[in-house]
Order: C-alpha cells, then sequence, then structure tokens
C-alpha cells in the first residue's frame, strides 16, 4: 500500500462500503494463516522513530508491552500512563484546514455491526434516531460510544465485554472460525474532515486487526494483523521525510490512532499531518457523554464530593449543590428550565445540607414548602438531569476531559439512548427546544434515540437530524 498518497480515496456514504474488511458474509480462507479482516498493507522491519512525548490525552497501555509493541510507552495497571504536558494540537498547512474549528463527529459508519449493514448516518447538531423496536437505535449509540471509549484508551476487552453478539447473525466464520464487525467515523475539525475504519475479530480471540485513518485521500495509517500468535498487527503510518512509511508493531487489543501520539517523532510534514488528524480524531470522540438517568438512583440523599455528574445521574443531588455554590447563573438557569417540566410554579432548585453530611436537592414551589427531589415523578427527574447536562459542559461532567487542549477547541456530545423514556409530552418538547438552542452556539451536540411522537416533533423543527431506521 502507497501511503504518500497513491492510496485509493476515502469513500462517502453514497460509494460501496469500506473495504477494510471483506465481506463478513463472504469471508476466505487466508493460505497464509493470517485473518480475512485485515487491511492489506507491506510489512517490513520497525522503523519507528522515537517520540518526544505525546500530544493528545494519555491512552492506557495494558496491553501495549506485549510482544516488543510500544515498548517505549510507559506501563500501567488500571490506570492511565502519566505522560508530559501535550503542545496542543498541530494544524497543517492545508487549503481546508480550519484553525477555530472543534472537532466533531459528522458521519457514523456501520458497515457490519450487529443488525446494521453498510450504514452510513450523517451527525447534525441534534440528531435523533428513531425506529420501531429491534431497528437498532441502541446498538447504533452503542457503536459510537464504543468509538468514544476507544480513542480515550480504554482496552478492547472492556468495551466490547460481549463483543460475539455484536457479529452480524449471516456472518460465516472462515476455516479458522473467525468472524468479526466493522465500524468508523468521521471526524470533521481543523484538519477537515478525518475517516477512522475500524475491523474489529471477535472470534475466536476479540482483537483488533485492521485500523486505518484516511484525510485529504491520504492513508495517514494502516494497520493489519500479520501474525495471528503475536498479541499485535504491523502498522504503517505516513512518513514523507528519507522514507515514505513508517512501520512499526502496535498492540492489538488498543486503538493505533490514540497511540500514534506516543510513536510519531513529528519531524516531518508528513509526520505533522498524521498527528494532526490522529489528534483531531481523538479530540472528536473523546468529547462524548454517554448520560442514562436512573430516578431510582437519584432519590436519596448523597454525600458531598467533586460535583461531577455520573452516567446514572445518582449523584444529582452533590452536583446540584455544587453549581448553586460555584454556577449561580447557570443554576438559576436550570430553575428556569425546570418550571417547564415540573408540575407547578416552580421558583427555584435549591440544596439543603442534613446533619449526617449528606446533601438533599429540593424543588422550591410558590405557595409552597419545599419539595425534596425524592418525591418527584421519573419523568420530572429524568427532564431536570438531562437539561442539567445539556446546561454544564465537560467540567461538570465525569468524562475523560482532554486537559492538553484548550477548551476553546473542544466541544461535548451528549449520548441519551431513550431520550424522551418516561417523559410526557410538555417534558419532551421542551428538552427538544433546549437542546436545539444549547447546540446553536456550537459547544454542546446531541445524538440520541426517540419514540415516534417526539420523532414527529422533531422533524418539524429547525435544526434536528431525524434518523428513521425502520425505514
Amino acid at each position: 500500500m502507497d501511503l504518500t498518497g497513491g492510496s485509493a480515496p476515502a469513500r462517502t456514504s453514497k460509494n460501496r462500503p469500506s473495504d477494510l474488511v471483506p465481506d463478513p458474509d463472504a469471508v476466505t480462507p487466508s493460505g497464509s494463516g493470517s485473518p480475512s479482516l485485515p487491511v492489506s498493507g507491506g510489512a517490513g522491519p520497525s522503523s519507528a522513530a522515537p517520540s518526544p512525548g505525546p500530544r493528545v490525552p494519555e491512552a492506557r497501555t495494558s496491553a501495549a508491552s506485549r510482544s516488543g509493541a510500544g515498548a517505549s510507552l510507559p506501563r500501567t495497571s488500571r490506570s492511565r500512563a502519566s505522560v508530559p504536558e501535550a503542545r496542543g494540537p498541530v494544524v497543517p498547512e492545508a487549503p481546508d484546514a480550519r484553525p477555530d474549528a472543534r472537532p466533531t463527529v459528522t458521519e457514523l459508519r456501520l458497515s457490519a455491526f450487529a443488525g446494521h449493514r453498510s450504514a452510513a448516518h450523517a451527525l447534525g447538531p441534534v440528531t435523533l434516531f428513531t425506529g420501531p423496536s429491534g431497528s437498532g437505535k441502541t446498538t447504533t449509540l452503542r457503536a459510537y460510544e464504543a468509538l468514544a471509549r476507544l480513542g480515550a484508551g480504554d482496552p478492547l476487552d472492556e468495551v466490547f465485554p460481549d463483543a460475539a453478539d455484536l457479529v452480524p447473525e449471516r456472518a460465516r466464520p472462515d476455516a479458522q472460525g473467525r468472524r468479526g464487525f466493522r465500524i468508523g467515523c468521521t471526524v470533521d475539525g481543523p484538519c477537515g474532515p478525518v475517516r477512522l475504519d475500524l475491523a474489529v475479530q471477535a472470534e475466536p480471540r476479540l482483537r483488533i486487526v485492521g485500523e486505518r485513518l484516511t484525510a485529504r485521500d491520504r492513508t495517514l495509517l494502516a494497520t493489519a494483523l500479520r501474525d495471528p500468535g503475536r498479541s499485535t498487527v504491523q502498522a504503517e503510518w505516513h512518513t514523507a521525510g528519507a522514507t515514505p512509511v513508517t512501520r512499526a508493531p502496535l498492540p492489538d487489543d488498543l486503538l493505533g490512532t490514540a497511540l500514534l501520539p506516543l510513536r510519531v517523532a513529528g519531524r516531518t510534514p508528513g509526520q505533522l499531518e498524521v498527528l494532526a488528524a490522529a489528534e483531531q480524531v481523538v479530540v472528536g470522540l473523546r468529547s462524548a457523554f454517554a448520560c442514562d438517568p436512573r430516578p431510582e438512583r437519584m432519590r436519596a440523599p448523597v454525600p458531598p464530593g467533586e460535583g461531577r455528574l455520573r452516567r446514572d445521574c445518582a449523584n444529582l443531588a452533590e452536583v446540584l449543590h455544587r453549581t448553586h455554590n460555584d454556577c449561580p447563573r447557570r443554576h438559576h438557569r436550570l430553575a428556569t428550565v425546570a418550571g417547564a417540566g415540573c408540575a407547578g410554579t416552580v421558583t427555584g432548585l435549591g440544596v439543603r445540607e442534613l446533619r449526617e453530611g449528606t446533601v438533599r436537592a429540593v424543588l422550591e414551589r410558590a405557595g409552597r414548602t419545599a419539595t425534596p427531589l425524592g418525591r418527584l415523578g421519573d419523568g420530572e427527574l429524568r427532564y431536570l438531569a438531562l437539561a442539567l447536562t445539556l446546561l454544564t459542559g465537560p467540567g461538570v461532567l465525569e468524562m475523560d476531559r482532554v486537559a492538553e487542549v484548550p477548551d476553546a477547541m473542544q466541544g461535548l456530545t451528549l449520548l441519551a439512548d431513550g431520550l424522551d423514556r418516561g417523559l410526557d409530552r410538555r417534558q419532551s418538547a421542551e428538552l427538544l427546544r433546549l437542546a436545539v438552542e444549547i447546540a446553536g452556539d456550537g459547544h454542546i451536540r446531541v445524538a440520541g434515540s426517540v419514540g415516534d411522537r417526539t420523532a414527529a416533533e422533531a422533524r418539524r423543527t429547525p435544526g434536528v437530524t431525524v434518523v428513521d431506521l425502520g425505514v
């Protein structure tokens, strides 16, 4: 494969699916013993240039030291690697470069994933997936979250604990019993659109067997499984120096794109282009926060802490305690929004510090005593939690923030499966209105799934992209 610019142009959603992996329904055995899933690419001796230090947030390296792969990476157990301070994104000089653009995921591709085949979904500021039960709304959002976690450095087995269930049902194993799935995305930003395509072998052993990073019709990174007996893939990335490409092994259970800043020196224009594209993809993916409010866990008082909202929003009272003290303007705005989704005339959201050292959030209503949030209905609690997520940002959410990149270069994508679950018509309409308003300034995007009623309302709302998976 020629990584100097002679590779095939990146495909769009109107063309045939990515050939990163052959069709799982037409797997052919390989005489060399290598799986039929990986990208084709030349193997060769490792010539990786020494790295001066990472340029994006740290990635987990639990498997990076196996078989000599990533020998220069620091070893960790369950924690992320300790890395030097990053210098920030490098934007190559190019006609379409936009230094002020925040990296955002603009397309999600499910080439072969669970019940999805050859699917490519454009993502706008607010994108809602709808369709009948079994149409794949949940798995679509799961693919997005999986890519986000891999971009943050999570190991493959933690991201896909049930990988075999994600292989398309009609996918037939090859002679060695190997089956897998393919997903990918496009991240737009300062470098323009950058494509990431990933091939995962689920059986008989979970591993990444092919990865391709493409920008401006140039393949910047390609990996392939060359020796099934090793826990590594052979990677080659664009160099454009004395040699056109650099080759080195990478671990087969971590996203290679997230590891590039640990391996690429950034000494040639080609290496800078690779680093900029990899950083853009990692920053864009890591901006996701999956929110699934569980009202049954949100009712009890909680001890005060750092005030970062968890995925299930069980610590809602703790976060309200923080916003009440540290973000009074946002807290007041949330109280105003609460009036549109809670019964009665809401005058404020208060927090009570209890004698046992815990805090309890209360809803203040005109002419009535304050009502503990534990007494609210499930729909009211879910509405408040989702509204809080939209009105705050990464600093108030328990998410993997990119500390090395300025906030102005980062955004937030809220992933909400069942966004309107448990909400009445008024609450759904108000939450939709709020999502469109917040997304309008470009800091926050929303990708969620909704039922037919909310989807019908969304189709009449400017600024919302509705994807019907049932057609």
